[in-house]
């Protein structure tokens, strides 16, 4: 069965140029496009769709507001926001809004396409070291001491999750967590479904989230302390 996908964006040469692309791919086909984040919430009430590709600068209703209420019921489309780097705060706050992942605007079509797919089969982070890059970006404007009930939720980690939890925020694959911590990647992927359970999050993408927000994890990719 094809991926379904949505196109947001207000520029029609760039929907036109994404649509060319996935219409050669024998798995994907785009079902819907929408010019603003309204047009958007619109087509989605009476459209089927998997994953959305989500401009963040858009007329009448931007990506990052548009994001929050396509996420908010339990079953709902996977989002990726589609950013530039000079738009650091709105891709981050695409994330905090419940998007899977992000890719810049000129990304290769091949990386796109990888992209689509891994975020439809579940796998939140979308090009981990791009995330860490852009996090790192403006890390200064987030919160220089952790909030109180969000060290509490930390607290109940294991060390060895909590040793997970960094690796993750660092931008590193399960495949890469397993071979520095010298584990398999079954137990690897063992380890962040726990911390997701524990730390009420819903995916990969949030656990960077909250490493940057709560001080776990500094710019410049290391960890705090």
């Amino acid at each position: 069965m094809s991926i379904r996908v949505m196109l947001v964006d207000d520029q029609v040469l760039l929907r036109t140029g994404f649509r060319m692309v996935l219409a050669a791919q024998p798995d994907m086909e785009v079902v819907a496009e929408a010019g603003n984040g309204l047009e958007a919430l619109e087509v989605l009430r009476a459209t089927a769709v998997d994953v959305v590709l989500m401009d963040v600068r858009m007329p009448k209703l931007d990506g990052v507001e548009a994001t929050r209420r396509i996420c908010e019921p339990e079953q709902h489309p996977k989002v990726i926001i589609l950013t530039t780097f000079d738009l650091d705060e709105y891709a981050f706050s695409g994330l905090k809004a419940g998007a899977s992942g992000f890719m810049l605007k000129d990304v290769p079509p091949a990386e796109l396409l990888a992209a689509i797919r891994s975020v439809h089969s579940g796998d939140a982070v979308v090009a981990p070291s791009t995330t860490r890059r852009l996090l790192d970006r403006f890390a200064p404007m987030l919160p220089t001491t952790a909030a109180e009930p969000e060290n509490k939720e930390i607290e109940r980690l294991t060390d060895r999750e909590r040793e997970v939890m960094l690796l993750v925020a660092q931008g590193l694959s399960n495949g890469e967590i397993a071979a520095r911590l010298v584990l398999s990647e079954a137990t690897v992927k063992t380890h962040v479904g726990r911390i997701l359970t524990k730390l009420g999050l819903r995916d990969r993408v949030q656990v960077v989230v909250l490493a940057y927000e709560t001080g776990l994890v500094r710019a410049g990719g290391g960890g705090a302390g």
